[in-house]
């Protein structure tokens, strides 16, 4: 049994299979190398993220230690598009702490952490314009999640997207009065009309 010990961790991912990095969405591994680091032998993933047209090196021995994983199941990937589909939870704290929270949660890399965030920040026609940083928060959430879906289900980017925003309409209407009781910063004056809380 001794012999089956030798690297776990790299059998777990291969050369050329998609992989989930918290901080970076997804990856593909492109080769698997030896590297001389500080007078020691290390075996590394090379990943390529190619929309941020990056490249990151990870020890092998580190890979599920930094959270690295494989794609999500299939059934996963319905329960987070269910997810999107609920009515938005926005807790009534101050936005700079509700942001660090979305932010973090979008680089857990946990696909029904950015799906949560996706729900709680989108906004349809019929409701106020997101601020500039509830924006930026809500494409990087959408766009962690497409990547994943598009990685999955062997689609475009656009088409995942296509798809997220589809379940998002199938969730509760998120016009005025019905999104009114569930965020605190969204009120309804007399004639309907939705505006920003003071």
């Amino acid at each position: 049994m001794s012999s089956q010990k030798k690297a776990p961790q790299r059998q777990a991912f291969k050369t050329g299979e998609s992989i989930v990095y918290p901080a970076h969405g997804v990856g593909q591994i492109v080769a698997i190398e030896e590297q001389e680091v500080a007078g020691l032998r290390l075996e590394l993933f090379v990943i390529d993220f190619e929309k941020d047209k990056m490249r990151l090196k990870v020890p092998v021995a580190k890979a599920e230690a930094v959270g690295m994983r494989k794609l999500s199941e299939t059934d996963f990937v319905e329960r987070a598009l269910k997810i999107v589909q609920g009515r938005a939870r926005v807790k009534k704290t101050m936005w700079s702490r509700r942001a660090q929270e979305y932010d973090a949660k979008i680089n857990s890399g946990d696909l029904i952490s950015i799906a949560e965030v996706v729900r709680d920040l989108y906004r349809a026609d019929t409701q106020p314009e997101q601020s500039y940083s509830e924006r930026q928060l809500y494409e990087a959430a959408l766009g962690r999640m497409a990547r994943e879906l598009a990685a999955v289900n062997s689609v475009s980017e656009t088409e995942a997207v296509r798809l997220i925003e589809t379940n998002l309409n199938k969730g509760p209407k998120r016009t005025g009065k019905a999104s009114g009781d569930a965020e605190g910063d969204v009120e309804v004056d007399e004639a309907g009309e939705q505006e920003e809380a003071a």
